[in-house]
C-alpha cells in the first residue's frame, strides 16, 4: 500500500513538473488581433525607439505600436535606447565584432540545442526501458546522456565566450538590454546551475537510483532537467524575439513594462515552438552520427549490432521530429509578416535573400539525405525487397519538389541580364517561385518522407491480420486524397483565385 502511494504521489508529482515545462509554449502570447485592438487601448505607448547600429540593432515596428500593452504605474522604467554611431562601438585590430560575435553564437546555439534536446528524449527513453524492464533502452539511454555531458561544459564555455563578446564589443546594447531584462538574467543564472546540479545528479546517480522506487526518483531527476533546461532556452528565446519584436517602448525607446511583459512579446511562443522542434531532430541526428561512427569501429558483432539499433532509434526520433518542423517554421514565418510585413519582405526578399535561397537549398538537401539514409537502412533489411521498386519513384518526386522549392522568384540581376531575360522574371520559371508553387512542393516533401520513414518502420513486418489488404487500401486512399488535396490547393487556389 505505500509502495502505491508512493507512486502515485511521484505520478502526480512529475505531472505536475511537466506541466510547468510546457505551459511556457502553450500560454497565448500577442497576436495580430491584439495588434488591431483600437488606439485608444494603446494610445499610451507610441511607436518604439531603434538601437541605431551597424551591426546589432533593436527596431520596433509598427504593429508593434499597437500591440504594446498600456505602461504600468508600477513597472520599473528603463534607460532610453543609446543613439550610437560606429565611434561608440569598441574596436580591435584584425577582429571582426560582427563576425567574432556571431560565430560564438552560432557554436553556443548549436552545443546548447543538442544538450537541450537529449535529455528530452533520454527521459522517454528511460522511462520505456522502466515499464518494459528492458536493459537495452536503459543502456541506450545512459549512453546519449554521457555524450551530453562533454556538450554541456562546452556550452557552458562558449555561453561565457559570447556574454564577454558582447560586453565588449556591444557594451551599450548590453546594458540596455540589461536595463530591461536584469530579472531574468538573474533567473537564468540560478536555472543554469540548477541545470548543472540536476544534470550531474540524473548522470551520476544513473546506477545508484536504479529498482523500485529508486527509479522513479530518477525519472523525476530526468524531467526537472527538462524543466529546467527549456526554462533556460525561453528565457534566451525571449531576449532575442524582444530585439525583433519589441512592445512597450515610447519613442525615445524607454521600456515602461514590466518583466513578463518583455519576455512574452510577439514572437515569443513561435521561436519556442519551433526551437523545441528543431533541437529534437538535431539531437536525434546528432545521436545518430555518434552511433553510425561506434558502428563502424565496432571490434564484434555484438557491439555492431548494438550501435545499428541505437542509430534505429536515433534516426525514428530525427525523422519523427523533421516531419513537423515546416510547419513550425511557417507558423513562425507567419507570425513575423503578422507582427510587420516589412520584417517578413526583408527576410525572404531583401537583404536576406540570397541566404533565404542558401536555407531553402540546405532544408531540401537535408529531406533528400534524410530520405537516402532511409532507403540504405532498407538496404540492410532482408524484408524491404518489398518495397525497393516504390524507392524511384519516390526518388523522383522528392528531386522534382527540391528543384520547386529552391527556385527563386527574382534574381539580383544586371542591367546586361535582365535586358536579356526580358524582365525580373523567367518565362516559365517565374511561375515556380511565388509562394504556392513552393508550398505545393514542401507538402509533397514532406508527405512521400513519411511514406519512405513508413516503408523503413515496416520493412522486416508482415501484417498477420485478417484486414490486412483492406487497411493497405485505406492508407492508399488517404495518401492519394492528401496528395490531391495538396495539389488543389496549391495550383487551383494559388494561382486561379484571388488569395491577396
Amino acid at each position: 500500500m505505500l509502495i502505491r502511494n508512493l507512486r502515485i504521489i511521484g505520478g502526480a508529482f512529475l505531472l505536475a513538473v511537466l506541466a510547468i515545462f510546457t505551459l511556457p509554449v502553450f500560454m497565448p502570447a500577442a497576436n495580430a488581433s491584439e495588434a488591431a485592438a483600437p488606439a485608444s487601448t494603446a494610445a499610451a505607448v507610441a511607436p518604439a525607439s531603434t538601437v541605431a547600429a551597424p551591426a546589432t540593432a533593436v527596431t520596433a515596428a509598427p504593429a508593434a505600436d499597437k500591440a504594446a500593452a498600456a505602461p504600468d504605474a508600477k513597472a520599473e522604467i528603463s534607460i532610453p535606447a543609446p543613439k550610437l554611431t560606429a565611434a561608440d562601438y569598441p574596436t580591435i585590430k584584425g577582429v571582426n565584432s560582427r563576425v567574432a560575435v556571431w560565430l560564438v553564437a552560432q557554436l553556443h546555439l548549436w552545443f546548447g540545442a543538442f544538450v537541450v534536446a537529449v535529455p528530452m528524449f533520454v527521459f522517454i527513453i528511460e522511462a520505456i526501458g522502466m515499464a518494459t524492464r528492458d536493459e537495452r533502452y536503459d543502456n541506450m539511454a545512459y549512453e546519449f546522456i554521457k555524450v551530453s555531458i562533454t556538450a554541456y561544459s562546452l556550452t557552458a564555455l562558449l555561453g561565457g565566450l559570447l556574454s564577454f563578446g558582447l560586453i565588449l564589443f556591444y557594451p551599450d546594447l548590453f546594458k540596455y538590454m540589461s536595463s530591461i531584462f536584469k530579472e531574468s538574467m538573474f533567473a537564468y543564472a540560478l536555472l543554469f546551475f540548477a541545470e548543472s546540479a540536476v544534470l550531474y545528479i540524473y548522470y551520476y546517480g544513473w546506477h545508484w537510483l536504479q529498482g523500485g522506487n529508486k527509479k522513479w526518483v530518477h525519472l523525476t531527476f530526468g524531467l526537472l532537467l527538462n524543466a529546467v533546461g527549456c526554462l533556460l532556452m525561453f528565457l534566451a528565446n525571449a531576449w532575442t524575439t524582444f530585439m525583433m519584436s519589441p512592445a512597450g517602448l515610447d519613442p525615445a525607446g524607454v521600456f515602461h513594462g514590466d518583466t513578463w511583459a518583455a519576455i512574452h512579446n510577439f514572437l515569443w511562443n513561435p521561436i519556442n515552438i519551433h526551437r523545441v522542434v528543431a533541437n529534437v531532430a538535431y539531437g536525434g541526428s546528432i545521436v545518430g552520427a555518434y552511433a553510425a561512427f561506434k558502428f563502424l569501429n565496432a571490434r564484434n558483432k555484438e557491439e555492431r549490432a548494438h550501435y545499428d539499433w541505437v542509430g534505429y532509434n536515433a534516426n525514428f526520433i530525427a525523422i519523427a521530429a523533421l516531419l513537423p518542423l515546416p510547419f513550425a517554421g511557417y507558423y513562425l514565418t507567419a507570425e513575423m509578416y503578422a507582427y510587420s510585413q516589412q520584417m517578413g519582405i526583408t527576410l525572404m526578399g531583401g537583404v536576406f535573400a540570397w541566404i533565404f535561397i542558401i536555407q531553402a537549398v540546405l532544408i531540401g538537401a537535408l529531406f533528400l539525405s534524410a530520405n537516402y539514409y532511409l532507403w540504405c537502412g532498407m538496404g540492410r533489411s532482408e524484408g524491404a525487397y518489398r518495397y525497393n521498386p516504390r524507392i524511384k519513384y519516390i526518388a523522383i518526386v522528392l528531386v522534382a519538389a527540391f528543384l520547386v522549392w529552391f527556385t527563386p522568384h527574382t534574381l539580383v540581376l544586371t542591367n546586361s541580364e535582365l535586358k536579356s531575360l526580358g524582365g525580373p522574371y523567367h518565362q516559365y520559371l517565374g511561375v515556380l517561385g511565388i509562394m504556392p508553387a513552393k508550398n505545393t512542393a514542401v507538402n509533397f516533401l514532406l508527405t512521400f518522407t513519411f511514406m519512405s520513414f513508413m516503408f523503413y518502420r515496416r520493412a522486416n513486418k508482415v501484417a498477420t491480420v485478417s484486414w490486412a489488404a483492406t487497411g493497405n487500401a485505406i492508407q492508399i486512399a488517404l495518401f492519394t486524397a492528401g496528395l490531391l488535396n495538396i495539389v488543389i490547393l496549391g495550383v487551383y487556389y494559388g494561382y486561379f483565385t484571388n488569395t491577396v
